[in-house]
């Protein structure tokens, strides 16, 4: 969610927010590169946010069993808490939103990876982006990211163990996000 809004309205820089949990090594020219500039610009949110004292200070808040997943977990986190404050970030209506992400990424199917194609196509098909005005879904997507893990799934009693960091994770989003907004920004004029 939040990797699409802050590529917003750039299509290239949407579908490349997606490939960016996808693509991984060197970008060299393989895929189209309006692409490969989102992909860009996700791997730079992404360095930002692990590096910014504001979220160093959440992973050492969240309870010691979570912190190993801490990246997996606020970025669940802050895309609930991104759909509940949503008029604060965008002048354009959630729904709206969400169903013009979900055009471009099926326009740009086609350029994306397997993996991409297949996320896009359960974002899709389960209107995952609306969903996240509910808390339920940041365990369920936990949960569904858990089960990939080799060993075990450390996300089956995620929401009795996450629920109690709820007001801290809030809190953290809304005085982190404009910042991202801020640095997505300047960014997107460098690439």
């Amino acid at each position: 969610m939040a990797h699409f809004q802050l590529a917003w309205p750039d299509e290239g820089l949407i579908a490349g927010g997606l490939e960016g949990d996808f693509y991984k090594g060197l970008l060299r020219g393989e895929l189209p590169s309006d692409l490969e500039r989102g992909i860009k610009l996700h791997r730079a949110i992404d360095a930002y946010t692990d590096g910014h004292p504001l979220i160093a200070q959440l992973r050492r808040e969240l309870p010691p069993g979570l912190r190993r997943y801490a990246g997996i977990l606020i970025d669940l986190c802050f895309d609930h808490y991104l759909s509940l404050h949503w008029s604060r970030f965008s002048t354009v209506r959630l729904a709206d939103f969400s169903t013009e992400v979900y055009r471009i990424l099926d326009k740009h199917e086609g350029g994306l990876t397997a993996g991409a194609r297949t996320m896009a196509a359960r974002l899709i098909e389960h209107d995952v982006l609306n969903l996240y005005l509910e808390w339920d879904t940041v365990p369920a997507a936990a949960a569904r990211i858990g089960e990939r893990f080799r060993r075990h799934n450390p996300f089956l009693d995620l929401s009795r163990e996450l629920s109690p960091a709820k007001e801290l994770l809030e809190h953290t989003f809304l005085d982190f996000y404009p910042q991202l907004q801020s640095f997505s920004c300047e960014k997107i004029k460098q690439l």
